[in-house]
């Protein structure tokens, strides 16, 4: 129609139309960017709290009604002589700078392994075009971290990158079908015995077990103090002396990215009031070890991995079911690490930190809840 033409409040509600969209447009933009922000998710946090992520109830005796058709979602499995086989993946959970890659490199020489690196790394060890040829000249007997990978292109459909610093935290009902996607992906196109080792899932444990029962968890830990300096690129950047803001411009392993994701199920992570970063990591560090004893199949201290590798590597493979591996061949991939937190700070400096961290978990926690997870540990 000839706009010329038009009775005049036809244009004019064109032109209402017109306007009313591009407000839209304008309004929903900025919501969705308002929306990522650490404002608006504190206040939906403080309104909805879990409810948020909660699904719909369904009676218990629901799921006790079994449906007549055996061959439905039976395709992606394994068959072994008419019977479905679950494939059993190992998922290693430990953090940053506590001696995980040491541990994937031992699997990665267990014959019959498929060991992955680190799948949630913002790297994309799948992606050739992305992920670079970078090797931490800390990762010893480590020529490359993407081998195991190759192939595995489609990986990227499922992908995220806001899976290192969005929902940290996941319990049993937690909805996120695209990690389990590229999960399930991994364990089915490995070759050998799937081994997935992940520094971001300690708060997403409950999840992990929730989805994928078949699996074997191996948690490991390491000193905090000895992580502590780890973490640390260059001491001379971070002295005891060092504050939070001071911090943040050395922040190599995620620490206040994590604060501030994690802050709002533990409100003591706040960086703004940790007061000291190594508080901070401190308390990020005693609540992982609490996830990882209290959900993990088997637990190993990096220290001891070190000091008495046979025993360790043994107690490791019988948890795993794995047999008759090459036990003298992985020690000797182990090499001694001294401890070198005396040589950043005294006894009583980190003491004194460790202590104020503690009264904030039993206030936190109170002193009942702590005390049940260190039984648990």
């Amino acid at each position: 129609m000839d706009p010329d033409w038009m009775p005049a409040w036809h244009q004019r509600s064109r032109v209402v139309r017109a306007a009313r969209s591009a407000v839209r447009s304008v309004f929903f933009g900025v919501a969705r960017a308002a929306a990522q922000t650490d404002e608006a998710r504190s206040i939906v946090s403080e309104m909805l709290g879990d409810a948020v992520r909660s699904r719909s109830a369904l009676p218990a005796s629901a799921f006790g009604h079994k449906v007549p058709y055996a061959e439905l979602g039976r395709a992606q499995a394994d068959v072994l002589g008419g019977l479905i086989v679950p494939r059993r993946p190992v998922f290693i959970t430990a953090r940053f700078r506590s001696g995980s890659t040491l541990l994937w490199n031992l699997f990665r020489h267990v014959e019959g392994c498929t060991a992955y690196y680190e799948p949630l790394n913002e790297r994309r060890w799948f992606d050739a075009q992305h992920r670079g040829r970078r090797i931490d000249r800390t990762h010893r007997h480590v020529d490359d971290y993407w081998r195991e990978y190759e192939g595995l292109d489609d990986l990227g459909r499922h992908y995220r990158e806001d899976w290192i610093r969005r929902d940290l935290h996941m319990d049993e009902q937690s909805w996120d079908p695209a990690l389990a996607a590229y999960v399930r992906l991994l364990v089915e196109r490995a070759s050998g015995r799937p081994v997935l080792q992940f520094n971001r899932i300690d708060f997403r444990l409950p999840w992990f077990r929730h989805m994928f029962p078949e699996a074997t968890i191996v948690h490991l830990y390491r000193h905090p103090r000895d992580q502590w300096c780890s973490t640390l690129v260059d001491w001379a950047s971070c002295p005891p002396s060092c504050t939070m803001a001071e911090f943040a411009a050395h922040d190599g392993f995620y620490l206040l990215s994590w604060a501030a994701d994690l802050k709002y199920r533990f409100p003591f992570l706040d960086p703004a009031a940790a007061g000291h970063p190594y508080r901070l990591f401190y308390l990020l560090w005693k609540l992982s070890f609490w996830y990882g004893a209290s959900y993990a199949h088997h637990s190993l201290s990096f220290e001891d991995l070190v000091a008495r590798p046979e025993i360790e590597l043994q107690r490791l493979f019988r948890a795993t079911a794995i047999d008759d591996p090459d036990i003298t061949r992985l020690a000797a991939l182990i090499e001694p690490t001294p401890s070198r937190w005396p040589r950043y700070a005294s006894h009583e400096w980190f003491s004194a930190h460790e202590a104020a961290c503690e009264d904030v978990l039993r206030e936190f926690f109170g002193a009942s809840g702590v005390q049940r997870a260190q039984k648990l540990a």
